[in-house]
């Protein structure tokens, strides 16, 4: 395997540890944007697991994340965020970090070297043919990383791997390779900075588009979301009132009559006859909001 990029010393970093405070956090700023830049070459791949993601999901199979302490962090909080921001259901997306709910208290390495629990967590969480296992790993050698995926792949699942470094071990068998080549950390090896910067960002676009994809985005609003507090149902409601120029006061009511369903209340909006119109136009259109207000505008 090539020198581990992510292992390696930074430039600029010799006497870190005496420099003057705002100079130190400069060069650490610096760290993260450079970082981030190795998004851009990954574009095509990101692309292409989304579209992975979006046929899984579309056809009721599970999206799982696999990985373990700050790799595992950044695909849990990406996994987390989708029902709430997308309205995929909770049941379709599963979260496997090495340790379990014991590395949110103590986030301890030695989970990660734990092949056998890998396995055991994808097995447990009943993964097979017809769901999509997302691994990551900065490296890209982490074992536990690496057994998730295997053990993904020998029951039938299609698996998205996401590294920091070049030939990486868990790209081997993947359907889809998402390299993302973060330059040396400015604290050597600390991968939760850089190289967890950007897999944070390729997480966000990668969930964005799939969330695009499967029709749960109109122009820049999120359409399916589960408006379960104060701050999303108010939300909510703008979405309504911004796409179809209703009042506040009836994009309300429309939400209400549809049982916080923001597509529906717009879908009222827009010339359905009713919640089961707006239900059916919706169906017809595999969820996309988009072709389902043509649909009811042209009745």
């Amino acid at each position: 395997m090539p020198s581990a990029k992510t292992e390696e010393r930074h430039n600029n970093a010799k006497g870190l540890d005496v420099m003057h405070p705002a100079l130190a956090l400069r060069l650490l700023a610096s760290g993260q944007q450079a970082a981030t830049k190795s998004v851009d070459a990954a574009i095509e791949q990101i692309s292409a697991a989304a579209a992975l993601a979006v046929q899984v999901l579309s056809a009721g199979g599970r999206l799982a994340y696999a990985g373990a302490g700050s790799s595992g962090l950044m695909a849990m909080a990406d996994a987390l965020e989708l029902p709430g921001t997308y309205g995929i259901p909770q049941e379709q997306i599963v979260v496997l970090l090495a340790g379990g709910a014991a590395s949110l208290s103590d986030l301890a390495g030695g989970y990660e070297d734990d092949m056998d629990l890998a396995r055991a967590d994808v097995r447990n969480a009943g993964i097979t043919a017809g769901d999509c296992l997302i691994s990551v790993s900065a490296s890209g050698s982490t074992p536990y990383a690496l057994a998730a995926a295997d053990e993904a792949k020998k029951r039938g699942a299609k698996v998205i791997a996401m590294a920091n470094n070049a030939g990486a071990p868990l790209f081997k068998d993947a359907d889809v390779s998402i390299l993302l080549q973060t330059p040396p950390e400015v604290v050597s090896g600390s991968t939760r900075m850089g190289a967890g910067t950007a897999q944070k960002v390729a997480f966000n676009m990668f969930s964005t588009l799939v969330g695009i994809h499967l029709g749960h985005v109109l122009d820049g609003h999120m359409v399916n979301l589960r408006a379960d507090n104060i701050k999303l149902q108010g939300r909510a409601m703008r979405i309504v009132c911004d796409i179809t120029g209703v009042s506040a006061a009836e994009a309300g009511s429309l939400i209400k009559a549809a049982s916080g369903s923001v597509k529906v209340a717009i879908l009222l909006a827009s010339g359905a006859e009713d919640v089961a119109a707006a239900e059916a136009a919706l169906k017809d259109a595999n969820q996309n909001l988009r072709r389902a207000i043509e649909t009811v505008s042209r009745r």
